[in-house]
């Protein structure tokens, strides 16, 4: 039988054949994920001989990972803001970047945290999950225009204890909101890459995750216009509206902004790059 050591050697070099991105620590992962292990157990039994039953379980994660299939679908799970999240093709797979954005909010709070917030295009519930959790005396509410993307943001929180915290909306934006509605933040990470991004993108994008999540038109700016222009009559004043943005589209969102109403920023990422956008209003 097969030991971890010899797997990993021929999964690795495998991986590398391939073209996968970190093929040691993809290798790693799976191999954890199969036998239900830790990491870091990996190594203190490296002479562990494999079944073939485990084998062939790995036999199929790993070409799943071969075909660039993302490694967080194969796992099921994404760690986001300290949550562990549920993850599935339903929906587009949390990153660090949008982390960023959380933790960009947190400095803004000052002393009069949020007592509504919303969060537009939820996909997984990673936002309004962890805003949820970081405030919870703030009523959120999440909407996505996705019936899967949805079941798999009420999936993760019922899976956290969160379901009686979040009210969740079927439709596009802000649309299926009744009248009234009004949040002190409103909060999104909406599709804003261009279709020719889209084309140089890597294999896990383009052929797994949903595309409706991630491009916007010629100009990656459809769906982020559509926002601009609702969400002024459903921010409170004094109201902040914070965005995920393409890192080229600060002087398109300045124009929409003041159209809207909104006195906005860019805002950079922690690579200096201007990520973020956020827009208040008066």
């Amino acid at each position: 039988m097969l030991t971890i050591r010899e797997i990993k050697q021929k999964t690795e070099a495998f991986f590398e054949a391939k073209g996968v991105p970190n093929p040691k620590l993809d290798t790693d992962l799976l191999i954890a994920h199969t036998l239900e292990i830790k990491r870091l157990e990996i190594y203190l039994d490296l002479d562990r001989p494999l079944t073939e039953a485990q084998l062939d379980s790995l036999r199929v994660f790993v070409k799943r990972r071969a075909n660039r299939e993302p490694l967080q679908y194969i796992l099921g799970t994404t760690a986001f803001m300290g949550l562990e999240l549920k993850v599935d093709p339903r929906a587009l797979i949390p990153r660090y970047e949008t982390e960023e954005l959380v933790e960009l909010l947190r400095e803004r709070v000052g002393d009069t945290p949020p007592k509504r917030i919303l969060d537009l295009g939820t996909g997984s519930g990673a936002l309004a999950l962890a805003l949820a959790t970081e405030y919870p005396e703030a009523a959120v509410v999440a909407v996505d225009l996705s019936a899967e993307a949805l079941s798999l943001a009420k999936e993760n929180a019922q899976k956290l204890g969160l379901a009686d915290r979040i009210t969740f909306y079927e439709g596009s934006w802000l649309e299926p909101l009744p009248e009234g509605e009004c949040f002190d933040w409103i909060i999104s990470n909406p599709p804003y890459l261009t279709e020719e991004e889209m084309t140089t993108a890597e294999p896990e994008v383009v052929a797994h995750e949903p595309k409706s999540a991630l491009v916007s038109g010629v100009d990656g700016l459809n769906d982020l216009r559509l926002i601009f222009e609702q969400a002024p009559r459903f921010l409170n004043a004094g109201g902040l509206l914070a965005l995920e943005t393409g890192i080229a589209q600060s002087a398109e969102l300045d124009v929409l902004a003041k159209a809207a109403g909104l006195s906005g920023e860019s805002v950079e990422d922690l690579s200096g790059r201007p990520r973020f956008y956020f827009a208040s209003k008066e």
